[in-house]
């Protein structure tokens, strides 16, 4: 066993999977690692690249343990001179930083002053807390350039900010106190700016890498048949025959709630395969969720997509109404105000309350209960809808932000070839806004502008010697200007029926006074 870089602390046997650190005369067997998890990622230890001109080496990996189930990894690369980064994976998204000194001119927030949402400035970087929590050093491989301990907490709190930036803050228990140890700042990035050059980062048909890997199994409870496809990242299934919520454990299924006695019958099956936004997106997943008002429940259904590439998308329908659904990035919005402006567009606040897990059907990447909740608030700009979600785990917590955009049934159908998918009757929340050709109003400008000319130039035609004695009848010009009305105040008189009816359920109305 040899340590082949200066910077690192500890290494992992490939033989053995033994942890073994080195001081400063001796090595030392700090334990064994789990086995890793086999995850999606297409970089592996040796892989080399080059972010800005300067080359790297993938030399370790850390793989931790997420408190509401799931893993993520932690890559470690080596640049010249023996300088670190560290690249972490998880839900699609992929984070590169390097280490800064905590120095008392940039110090770090203290673990409990911080909570999630909150707007922080660290040296030149405002980034806002989307998560923090304890979660634990789960597995290992190759060299990693800090004392990793097995099974030992990890308490972090991760932050964002506009333009990508991204910083993780590292705690450590010191006597009483939780006290900050490591700061590392970044940004997210895409994988062609590493320039990956060898066995990582390749694309699906360039890669011997199975992306979406089906794994047939039996129901432990009634044996009917379950297709996991994502095998290796998926925590909680919810079995398609007979309804019982199932835990993954190491590709073994075990029962946790049996029998959910719903008659739950997804529209677009598991399995099937979409484009959306070009992309091809597997349903992996179903999900009944709903928010309960003055003692009335407001149901909707959401669907996980899964792309190799992307990571996680949803689908979602309400009443029949469908939106595509991404996760943003929650940095300079906030969900206490009324309104909130993202991407140049004005969000109004629609409504605030709690949402409920019902049923599950299918897979999901962390472990999903039925009745899990989370605080909700969102915010609309038709055809569009922000939506935040608090929610947590022990002492983890965090806070999710997406955006939705209206896709009509038509799309839906399409996309993953169906047919006969029932309408929406009535408004969506955030169907797109009632258009009427310009044309229409443009023609009534000028009807009028010919009706008011006509009856003026006929108006100095009256008197001795003209053409006429009498002046016109004001009451036809009346009669005439409401006749070419009729149809533009029609228009109107709809397109506001349809913003009242799209406010009906909500709380903040703009209308409510009217009502």
């Amino acid at each position: 066993m040899e340590f082949r870089f200066g910077g690192t602390l500890v290494t992992i046997c490939e033989f053995c999977n033994s942890a073994v650190a080195r001081d400063d005369q001796d090595l030392k067997l700090i334990g064994k690692v789990a086995q890793l998890v086999q995850t999606q990622s297409l970089v592996q230890i040796g892989s080399t690249g080059s972010f800005r001109g300067k080359p790297f080496e993938v030399i370790g990996r850390v793989q931790y343990q997420h408190a509401a189930g799931g893993v993520w990894d932690e890559w470690y690369l080596r640049f010249p001179g023996d300088k670190m980064a560290w690249l972490a994976e998880a839900q699609g998204q992929i984070h590169l930083t390097f280490p800064r000194q905590i120095r008392k001119r940039t110090p770090v927030p203290d673990f409990e002053d911080l909570s999630v949402g909150q707007r922080i400035q660290y040296g030149e970087n405002d980034l806002t807390v989307v998560e923090k929590g304890v979660a634990k050093a789960g597995s290992a491989q190759g060299e990693i350039p800090w004392a990793f301990q097995p099974n030992a907490d990890h308490i972090y709190a991760d932050l964002i900010g506009h333009g990508g930036w991204f910083a993780t803050f590292e705690y450590e228990p010191s006597g009483n106190e939780i006290v900050a140890h490591q700061a590392s700042v970044g940004r997210i990035v895409q994988p062609d700016e590493l320039g990956i050059e060898s066995t990582g980062w390749a694309t699906a048909e360039q890669s011997d890498v199975v992306q979406v890997a089906i794994l047939a199994l039996n129901c432990p409870h009634c044996g009917g048949p379950i297709d996991l496809r994502l095998p290796d990242e998926s925590q909680r299934v919810g079995c398609p025959n007979c309804g019982s919520l199932l835990d993954v454990n190491d590709g073994k299924l075990k029962v946790l709630l049996s029998n959910d006695q719903r008659d739950v019958h997804p529209v677009i099956p598991l399995g099937a395969v979409g484009k959306l936004r070009g992309k091809d997106f597997t349903v992996i997943g179903f999900m009944e969720r709903y928010a309960l008002y003055q003692r009335d429940v407001f149901p909707w259904t959401e669907y996980l997509l899964y792309n190799p590439d992307d990571g996680f998308r949803w689908l979602v329908c309400n009443d029949k109404h469908w939106s595509f659904v991404e996760k943003i990035s929650p940095h300079g919005l906030e969900p206490s105000l009324d309104q909130i402006r993202y991407d140049g567009k004005s969000f109004r606040v629609y409504d605030r309350g709690t949402a409920y897990v019902r049923s599950v059907r299918g897979e999901f990447y962390w472990k999903v209960v039925q009745g899990e909740k989370a605080t909700t608030a969102d915010f609309i700009c038709p055809p569009q809808m922000i939506s935040f979600e608090r929610s947590g785990v022990g002492k983890t917590s965090e806070i999710n932000v997406s955006l939705g955009t209206y896709m009509t049934v038509d799309e839906i159908e399409k996309a993953f070839n169906l047919s006969d998918l029932r309408r929406p009757w009535g408004v969506g929340v955030i169907q797109p806004a009632m258009k009427f050709p310009v044309g229409i109003f443009l023609t009534w400008v000028v009807f009028f502008v010919f009706i008011v000319f006509v009856h003026g130039v006929a108006g100095s035609m009256v008197g001795p010697g003209k053409w006429l004695t009498k002046a016109p009848d004001e009451g036809i010009l009346v009669l005439a200007v409401i006749g070419i009305s009729v149809v533009p105040a029609l228009m109107l008189l709809l397109k506001y029926n349809h913003e009242v009816t799209r406010w009906k359920d909500s709380d903040y109305s703009p209308y409510a006074s009217e009502s």
